[in-house]
């Protein structure tokens, strides 16, 4: 049985969308944010120390970290989809936007939702943190300049996570000026399993405009 604890508004609907990518049947458990604070409610720490969503349960296996779940389970039910062929050069890039979504390119993201409550005093940190902005989107929009996935023809885990940072990115107008990241946005967020992801996942910020 598996089950996938889920929080609204985070990382946890890229999963609901690789579940229903992969076509398994699963249970989603619903947690709510604060309205005020924006934080996971304590609820989530009854299912891992962290208390943080996405949390998965794979019968008896508990997991938490998208790049982890989405590898464990492409390995265990994808039969070739989704992953790139073990060992080819393809894979080492797979794995590597597998690792990047939350190793990078949510770093600049971060940087600028933190720094955003302190007003004036974030000013000296700006400029830095602007470069690492426009250093990382650049480097991804050259990146999928004619394509349509991060890593060979068809859609991949590292797709489904790479998801997440550019759909926060284009919710704070990051991506005005980088048309191939606007571009992929709105052809996974057309996706059939991403639509019936965001269906059961309920109210999902960051999905399609007429969401």
């Amino acid at each position: 049985m598996i089950t996938v604890h889920h929080l609204n508004d985070s990382r946890s609907q890229r999963i609901l969308w690789l579940m229903e990518e992969l076509g398994l049947g699963y249970e989603i458990v619903t947690y709510a944010r604060d309205a005020t604070t924006r934080l996971a409610p304590p609820e989530l720490k009854n299912i891992h120390p962290l208390g943080k969503s996405p949390v998965v349960t794979d019968d008896d296996l508990l997991m938490h970290e998208s790049g982890a779940i989405t590898d464990h389970f492409i390995l265990k039910y994808g039969k070739g989809k989704l992953a790139p062929i073990v060992g080819s050069a393809d894979y080492e890039k797979y794995a590597e936007w597998l690792h990047y979504a939350e190793g990078s390119a949510m770093l600049p993201l971060l940087l600028r939702l933190y720094t955003s409550r302190l007003g004036d005093a974030a000013a000296p940190l700006m400029p830095r943190i602007d470069s690492e902005t426009e250093n990382h989107f650049a480097f991804m929009n050259s990146e999928m300049e004619g394509r349509e996935f991060f890593v060979g023809d068809s859609l991949t885990g590292a797709d489904i996570m790479m998801s997440f940072p550019l759909e926060a990115a284009r919710a704070r107008g990051i991506l005005v000026t980088y048309p191939a990241l606007s571009a992929f946005v709105a052809r996974v967020q057309s996706r059939p399993a991403y639509l019936t992801a965001l269906e059961k996942g309920g109210h999902y910020s960051y999905g399609p405009a007429t969401a």
